[in-house]
């Protein structure tokens, strides 16, 4: 690896892709070595844009390109297992966009690829790196509200969105589960672990996609998590942690908020907000240090976005992708 720096390989063109290579150039310890495409002309106009030497045609290339340390997978969700398998087995390290993949076999997959190449392997779940949702975390551990009965969390765009669009196409694993509900689910995780039963209703696309899922997940302990996802219907995308001796309160945009409130039974309601140093909120810069740390760590994963949690939202994915009869092509 480099001693001054991360050099990072990026594996698609995207928004998204665009969006982590901005805050990456930001970044003074990560470089931005190469770029991929199997569409050339996209691999170089993106290199162009971001000031990056090399621009790939085809997603070998960049994956046996010893000058990589890490990299960052940014396709649709159903591509995912090809791509950051492709370059587990080359020896690069990867961060990988969520939904991890389209289903908890293929995400155990790449686990055990990063362990018999002894590779970083890490899911760009941004949420769990926000320094913001990691001191409400750190709240809720320490008791803050007690112990946590329910958990409500909700993400939905407005859309419409035609049938031609990925997030309806079957084919790239569309929805609004995977790529929305995805956010709520792994919150509920975060905060309760695997859920110990779950019970789901969808509203289905012609296309075979849901197009709203709501779903109740329980646990042993009594704990309940409310969560709803749409493509069909812009929401507050808000979250609430109920406890035994009070309630968190994040306002809207959950997954990357910019506030929350801790309100305790006689006491005033205390703000907690972001630090304008950590900003803008929308930043992807916090996963990419994570991973950075990791890497000079010599750690094969994060301790802040485990491959075991990672795994575990994936099986309850697959139990609710189940309950609401949505099947993409190739699934047993």
């Amino acid at each position: 690896m480099a001693e001054q720096g991360v050099r990072w390989g990026i594996l698609a063109t995207g928004g998204i892709a665009a969006a982590f290579a901005a805050d990456l150039v930001d970044l003074p310890d990560a470089e931005i070595t190469a770029v991929a495409s199997r569409s050339p002309e996209s691999a170089r106009a993106f290199a162009e844009r971001f000031g990056i030497e090399r621009a790939y045609g085809d997603w070998e290339s960049l994956a046996r390109d010893e000058d990589v340390d890490v990299v960052y997978v940014a396709t649709p969700h159903a591509a995912h297992r090809a791509a950051a398998g492709l370059c587990l087995r080359a020896g690069r390290n990867v961060l990988c966009e969520k939904a991890f993949t389209v289903n908890s076999r293929e995400a155990e997959e790449l686990v055990a690829l990063a362990k018999e190449h002894d590779r970083f392997l890490m899911e760009a779940m941004w949420t769990y790196c926000n320094p913001l949702v990691r001191r409400l975390t750190a709240l809720v551990a320490d008791g803050a509200i007690g112990q946590v009965r329910t958990v409500q969390a909700d993400f939905g765009l407005e859309g419409p969105f035609p049938p031609a669009h990925r997030l309806r196409d079957p084919v790239l694993g569309g929805g609004a589960l995977l790529d929305l509900g995805v956010y709520p689910v792994a919150f509920a995780h975060l905060l309760l672990g695997e859920p110990d039963g779950m019970s789901a209703r969808a509203v289905l696309s012609e296309e075979g996609v849901d197009l709203q899922t709501g779903a109740l997940l329980s646990w042993e302990s009594g704990a309940l998590a409310m969560v709803h996802c749409s493509i069909v219907g812009g929401t507050g995308n808000g979250a609430s942690i109920t406890g035994s001796q009070g309630r968190i309160d994040i306002p809207d945009g959950f997954f990357h908020p910019e506030r929350f409130v801790l309100h305790r039974d006689g006491r005033d309601p205390q703000e907690f907000a972001m630090d304008p140093a950590d900003g803008p909120r929308n930043t992807l810069r916090h996963e990419a240090r994570e991973v950075m740390r990791a890497l000079r760590a010599g750690e094969k994963e994060s301790p802040l976005v485990p491959l075991t949690g990672t795994l575990a939202v994936m099986r309850t994915l697959d139990t609710l992708r189940e309950q609401i009869g949505v099947r993409y092509p190739g699934e047993a």
